[in-house]
């Protein structure tokens, strides 16, 4: 999922989730003929012509509603608004075009932002039906006639999005400079970091929980070399998440670790380990990104000789699904251990982007087959015939053996583990692929 933003948007009933559901693939959004079923913004990663971006679907907007439910709709749909980076209007050719088309496309106008018309509903092949011009009217350029039932001109719409979207970058295209997430959840300090690397007050800091509303982009440059902070808004649970604008951070919250390199995990160290931090530091490790965990606010902490030892052996229990990921403790605040936080970026960068050559990684693979014997099952034992690297950012490994189902979790834990002995793979997750040789 990249970094854009995609919303669709228009008054109710007009078809928005039936079109959704068919870009995404997927039936994520309720389909109803009742008018108001989708009240909040429901998203979803959407693929064509091998680009991809967030797709958002909004419940529909109704200008002058004095329904308290219809408002909070419109506000959301509004929030859609002010985060895309490309608007698809959709209308309802059986209707045509009724007042709150115009007043929804004169607000749309206003955004700035790019506006795609569409026309839903247009399910017979072949010419247009008169109705459909009239659409027109409403300024805002070409018509695109699409069935969101049958699928008809979704291509068209598709290319149109992608021809206002950012060009890809080219494969292979050096970046200029690691870019960083620091994430967790609200108020642990993650603008004081991210201003306290900067020298300056660029970001808003305030004890006011969920003060951060969007993620924001700081570039850092100084001895260590180049770096791209992506401020977030905090993490929370979802049962928690009930404001209207935080419902949006978290969708941006996690499409900006989807834009990083490396994570820093900021864990408050006067509150210690939460739920939240599990589940923040989930999103990291599942989206196989570098990960740091940042204890902050460790000045405020009363210490003795032995405090940090055993912080740091509760948070590796408390985070024992990502035993890789370094610790560091550190004050934002008073900018203690700074500079070792960027000697760590770099260097599980550089982990997370490790290639290991096959012939080096097959040594390994017989040492530790050698040593523990593959698990059997009723007499059939497990031959694993040889392991290669296939990608980076996280190294990711495919074992090509004779029975994938004999190839139990256990035993590919073991083989990370003494991969990880030899390579070292600090501070990134890993990933294994089993592939079935087939038989003669």
């Amino acid at each position: 999922m990249a970094g854009n933003v995609v919303a669709i948007v228009g008054r109710p009933n007009v078809g928005k989730s039936t079109l959704f559901n068919k870009l995404v693939g997927s039936r994520l959004a309720i389909v109803d003929d009742l008018p108001g079923v989708t009240r909040d913004r429901i998203y979803g990663d959407c693929e064509w012509l091998g680009r991809h971006f967030l797709l958002v679907d909004t419940g529909g907007i109704e200008p002058r509603a004095d329904d308290v439910i219809l408002k909070q709709m419109r506000q959301q749909a509004q929030l859609a608004v002010e985060s895309a980076d490309v608007i698809i209007l959709v209308t309802d050719l059986r209707s045509g075009v009724v007042s709150s088309d115009s007043e929804v496309a004169a607000m749309l106008q206003k955004s700035g932002k790019p506006v795609i018309l569409c026309v839903n509903k247009c399910d017979t092949v072949g010419e247009l039906p008169p109705d459909f011009y009239e659409f027109y009217n409403l300024g805002l350029g070409d018509p695109i006639p699409v069935s969101s039932v049958h699928g008809h001109g979704t291509g068209d719409l598709l290319d149109q999005v992608l021809a206002y979207l950012p060009q890809a970058p080219e494969e292979g295209a050096e970046e200029d400079g690691i870019r960083v997430a620091v994430i967790g959840k609200p108020n642990v300090g993650k603008s004081s970091l991210v201003n306290a690397v900067l020298g300056e007050e660029r970001m808003i800091v305030s004890d006011i929980a969920g003060t951060t509303r969007d993620a924001t982009d700081s570039l850092v440059e100084n001895e260590h070399g180049k770096f791209i902070f992506i401020d977030t808004a905090g993490l929370r649970r979802k049962s928690r998440v009930n404001d209207q604008i935080e419902k949006y951070s978290v969708i941006r919250a996690r499409m900006a670790v989807e834009r990083a390199q490396v994570c820093v995990i900021m864990i408050d160290a006067t509150e210690g380990f939460t739920e939240q931090d599990s589940k923040v530091a989930g999103i990291a490790h599942e989206m196989g990104k570098g990960c740091i965990i940042a204890v902050n606010k460790w000045d405020a902490v009363e210490k003795d000789g032995r405090t940090m030892d055993g912080y740091r052996k509760k948070l590796m229990q408390d985070f024992s699904f990502m035993s890789y990921a370094p610790i560091i403790f550190i004050s934002a605040k008073e900018k203690i251990r700074l500079d070792r936080l960027f000697e760590l970026i770099n260097f599980v960068d550089a982990q997370n982007a490790m290639r290991i050559p096959t012939g080096r990684l097959n040594d390994v693979l017989a040492d530790a087959t050698a040593r523990v014997q593959p698990p059997s099952d009723k007499g059939k034992r497990l031959k694993i015939y040889y392991m290669t690297q296939a990608s980076t950012r996280p190294p990711t490994f495919v074992c090509f053996v004779n029975n994938a189902e004999l190839f139990h979790y256990s035993y590919q834990r073991y083989l990370d583990n003494q991969i990880r002995g030899v390579f070292g793979l600090e501070g990134t997750p890993t990933r294994f692929v089993i592939r079935e040789r087939e038989k003669k």
